[in-house]
């Protein structure tokens, strides 16, 4: 099995109405929809049935049980015969047991590393501990779902109006969550959340951060600040309901924290920053058929000049590389690190062991709908997203990432959840690929999102960034569209607002990772 590595599909590999993507592929991706009957001259076939865009055709003759090869890459088994311009999908595709060898070490690359006066800079905030933001939010989190009504009206309080008097400030937000209490303690659960609120806590993209619990919970405010050596100040304050009297007490109280905020917040201003200071966290989600030929290599092209510039590409969503690991194993810098990935890989199989979930092969109606049969073939073209630099290391979920370079951080593939904890790493941006439309946003590192073809771009315009379909229509090549991608995240972390922003989506997308039981 060969790693898969995207064409630039401007060469001769591209017909008028169907793209072959490696020569030892036995499928063919139909560009636009292919009629019943229609005749492809160039490839010998002539369709069985009607293909949508974006699906699956095959080469030639296909016996049952034989492999399916996508980018030379096996995706699945045929269940069935199938015969040349048979539509291959979901229909007559199986999962296949695969076994490989990790080959650790063996495509790591050197990095052509560009000296620190020649780096692409941003306008970003500098914080006190030399870290770097690119917005300027005052956070305010629950330590359990029994405060989430009051750390809303908190933010509530916080009108445009009110915020006209900061103009540095780019808002107040609530990170409510529907867990603290219910739970085992200890346990990985427990310390997982723990660990994502301490990551919001410390996020460079938040100036001030005020804690609010209620006082019985088991994730007691107290034992949040200390376990996660958080250091109470003016820009760090907390509170408990339950020993301030109560609902409303409480949020006349934490306006007033927040208000004693703001002036200190608003004295931040945007200064010139290296781009190694920018953490891009990796997400695609509602993918298509066009995804691993344009959005996701694309943006792993632009993942390579970030590197390049000593920024850090963040992959996650570990169900979504099951089947494909093996293309990140070959490119970690030491056996250690590769097996980490693995392991992960491995706690993942007895957690969704006996479960209909993503992991073991199932994928959502979109991404069917889209033209991906099985999680292998969906993993092909997500882990593209993270270019083809070296794997630094892996981390845990909502570990602080504390290497530049290509990394990994173990994740669900649901999208809000993936996001949180990469955000709780330290990702100041994120990058969102998708090929069906995914309306996503994310507070307070914002979300830019990159469409995989044009039709679906110019129906959403409102809500895509980027895009990436102009590679399929020949307007770009990989390589082009990962500069621009690059750029647009300059632009971004400079402060421009993405779609999402504009929007007003993030309010509700901080979604920590419950992986326990609730009792």
């Amino acid at each position: 099995m060969t790693t898969a590595t995207a064409p630039d599909i401007s060469d001769k590999t591209l017909d008028d109405s169907l793209l072959l993507l490696h020569p030892a592929d036995n499928v063919l991706v139909a560009k636009a929809q292919i009629a019943l009957g229609a005749e492809i001259p160039r490839f010998g076939v002539r369709a069985r049935a009607q293909v949508p865009a974006g699906h699956k055709i095959a080469r030639s003759a296909i016996a049952q049980g034989q492999p399916i090869r996508k980018y030379n890459t096996v995706i699945g088994v045929a269940t069935r015969d199938i015969e040349a311009g048979d539509y291959v999908h979901g229909h007559n595709v199986g999962v296949s047991d695969f076994h490989f060898d990790p080959g650790f070490c063996q495509d790591v690359r050197p990095v052509d590393y560009l000296p620190e006066d020649q780096r692409a800079s941003f306008m970003g905030f500098k914080r006190a501990d030399g870290r770097v933001g690119t917005r300027n939010f005052v956070g305010i989190l629950s330590s359990v779902n029994c405060s989430a009504t009051v750390i809303k009206a908190i933010a509530a309080h916080f009108t445009p109006e009110r915020m006209a008097a900061y103009p540095n400030v780019d808002g107040v937000v609530a990170f409510a969550q529907t867990s603290g209490c219910g739970m085992s303690s200890p346990s990985e659960h427990f310390d997982l959340l723990r660990r994502t609120l301490a990551g919001y806590a410390r996020h460079p993209n938040l100036a001030g951060v005020l804690i609010v619990g209620l006082g019985c919970e088991r994730n007691q405010v107290d034992g949040l600040v200390d376990s996660q050596s958080l250091a109470r100040g003016p820009l760090l304050q907390t509170m408990v309901m339950q020993e301030i009297g109560g609902t409303r007490v409480t949020i006349e109280a934490g306006v007033r924290a927040i208000e004693s905020m703001l002036p200190l917040a608003n004295a931040a201003r945007r200064e010139p920053c290296s781009a190694s200071h920018i953490k891009i966290g990796l997400e695609c989600g509602g993918s298509d058929g066009f995804s691993a030929i344009t959005a996701n290599p694309a943006l792993g092209e632009a993942m390579d000049i970030l590197v390049r510039h000593g920024g850090t590409a963040i992959l996650s969503e570990t169900p979504e590389i099951h089947g494909v690991e093996f293309t990140l194993t070959r490119r970690a810098v030491t056996p250690e690190v590769g097996q980490k990935l693995l392991d992960r890989l491995a706690w993942w199989e007895k957690y969704a062991a006996g479960q209909n979930a993503q992991f073991n092969g199932v994928v959502g109606h979109g991404n069917m709908a889209g033209g991906l049969a099985n999680i292998m073939e969906k993993s092909l073209g997500s882990a593209m997203k993270g270019g083809t630099t070296p794997l630094q290391e892996v981390y845990e979920y909502a570990e602080p990432i504390d290497k530049a370079g290509f990394v990994f951080m173990d994740s669900p593939g649901f999208d809000p959840a993936a996001a949180t904890g990469q955000i709780a790493s330290g990702a100041n941006l994120i990058c969102f690929t998708t090929g069906r439309g995914s309306m996503f946003g994310s507070k307070p590192a914002p979300t830019i999102k990159l469409a995989s073809n044009t039709p679906m771009f110019k129906r959403l315009e409102e809500d895509m960034d980027i895009n990436c379909g102009a590679v399929l229509d020949g307007e770009y090549t990989l390589p082009q569209m990962g500069q621009k991608i690059f750029e647009e995240i300059l632009r971004h972390a400079s402060g421009e607002k993405t779609k999402s922003e504009a929007l007003g989506l993030g309010d509700h997308e901080f979604v920590p990772w419950h992986i326990g039981i609730v009792s």
